[in-house]
């Protein structure tokens, strides 16, 4: 007579073992699980090691990544360029008599600024960046927006310190490992970087909103003076981000501020600028020696 199917795991004492030795491991898994999410909880700092030496582990995969989203973005704007060169060239040529036009000012009120300075006695803080290097990964999917810089403490790179591309503020250093640094985004909920207006000194402070936009607090409350397509920049308040960083243009109006895009987007981002953290001067630093030039003057 045939066993039956449906034979329970009783009648075989290897059976029962694996079954025992199953629950077993399952019961560790959750105890172990649930003691690491405590520890990530109560110390995020806690695993920061094992961050760093995985991200230096996966920074050839992200380079090749990186390298393929780039070709690939790049033919898309290849064929996407063919069907719309004609309609553009008319625009272009403009934008770029206007932009001469712009670059022109741009050196007269850059000359101005040097005999100004001349005047006061002002030197020039531009200091060249630690490191430059390359975005091998950025959460664009995710609430919590972090992004993967090729470059760590070999490099010179150190936690807190500024990270730019060439058109605005990207984030700062949150962890390094040897290679490879990991990058806390200004579109990240946690990130709170002071900025103004690029036209005047109308103060706000710009918090990640974690779907890649900014939201806009104004310090000073009262009537909201922000317009759409105001463009903000760092203020340098506080330190650690050099004044006059682009951060972000005004998309939205809110009761209390705006909503704003930034300017640089990880996910287009090729390479970008490690700054070293801005330490501001106190007030009137800057004028040494002023008064035996007046002196002297007289």
């Amino acid at each position: 007579m045939a066993p039956p199917a449906n034979r329970r795991s009783g009648y075989s004492r290897r059976a029962q073992y694996t079954t025992f030795f199953g629950y077993i491991a399952g019961v560790l898994g959750a105890l172990v699980g649930a003691l690491l999410l405590v520890i990530s909880i109560i110390n995020p700092s806690a695993f920061a090691g094992l961050r760093g030496l995985a991200a230096d582990a996966a920074e050839p995969a992200g380079e090749a990544t990186a390298s393929t989203r780039n070709v690939t973005r790049s033919v898309l704007a290849t064929i996407a360029g063919y069907f719309t060169t004609g309609s553009q060239n008319a625009r272009l040529r403009r934008e770029l008599q206007e932009a001469k036009i712009r670059l022109i000012e741009a050196e007269a009120i850059s000359a101005e600024n040097r005999r100004l300075k001349a005047l006061l006695g002002l030197a020039s803080e531009d200091q060249k960046p630690v490191a430059y290097a390359k975005l091998t990964y950025s959460s664009a999917s995710s609430t919590r927006r972090f992004a993967t810089l090729g470059a760590g403490a070999d490099a010179g790179v150190a936690e807190g310190m500024p990270v730019r591309s060439v058109k605005g503020l990207i984030g700062r250093v949150l962890e390094t490992g040897h290679s490879t640094a990991r990058i806390l985004l200004i579109t990240d909920t946690d990130s709170i970087v002071p900025v103004r207006r690029s036209t005047d000194d109308v103060a706000a402070l710009a918090q990640g909103r974690g779907d890649g936009a900014l939201q806009l607090r104004l310090i000073n409350l009262g009537i909201n003076p922000i317009k759409p397509g105001d463009v903000f920049v760092t203020s340098g308040s506080g330190g650690l981000y050099r004044p006059g960083t682009p951060v972000a243009v005004v998309s939205k109006l809110t009761s209390d501020g705006a909503i704003a895009r930034v300017l640089s987007d990880p996910v287009a981002t090729d390479y970008v600028a490690v700054e070293t953290v801005w330490t501001p001067k106190p007030e009137g630093a800057g004028r040494e020696g002023t008064g035996q030039e007046e002196i002297v003057a007289r």
